[in-house]
């Protein structure tokens, strides 16, 4: 069972690193920038009062805030790919298949759409930002990415 557990939190490690490097290659070809995780770590100190914001840039820093940002995302990742090996079983471990990671995957956009961005004061699935649709499209994309990222992960450690 212990072996399980950690694969799985492996998994979700591998993902998130996946779209990690996905963001730094957006932003070195394209300029895009890249996730700022120190307004997300904000958000997260400021959670326990506050879940939406109209914008978290003028919420109180947090000292901290970038660091939690980061493990933030980080566990985020993992509890996905705890998530993962749950749903699609322990089975799936020895013969990963794409489409679970798959489905996974865009299911998760929804959180960053109906939570965080929200949260942030970026509006439901951004739509208070003056480029919506392109962060939309960016957002399934990465999250594609990070799908490939449990898919690849659980290959590499099968």
């Amino acid at each position: 069972m212990l072996d399980i557990v950690w694969r799985a939190v492996a998994i979700g490690i591998g993902a998130t690193v996946f779209m990690d490097v996905w963001a730094i290659v957006l932003n070195k070809v394209f300029g895009l920038p890249r996730p700022n995780w120190g307004l997300v770590g904000r958000w997260v100190r400021h959670l326990p009062e506050k879940v939406f914001h109209d914008d978290i840039g003028k919420a109180a820093p947090y000292a901290h805030e970038k660091a939690l940002g980061w493990a933030f995302h980080y566990l985020v990742g993992i509890l996905y790919g705890v998530i993962l090996v749950v749903l699609a079983g322990a089975g799936w471990l020895a013969a990963p298949t794409f489409l679970p990671a798959f489905i996974l995957g865009i299911v998760t956009v929804g959180a960053g759409w109906f939570l965080l961005a929200p949260g942030m004061g970026a509006g439901w699935a951004a739509s208070k930002l003056p480029n919506p649709m392109l962060v939309r499209a960016l957002n399934l994309v990465s999250h594609t990415v990070f799908a490939l990222g449990l898919f690849s992960t659980a290959l590499a450690i099968r």
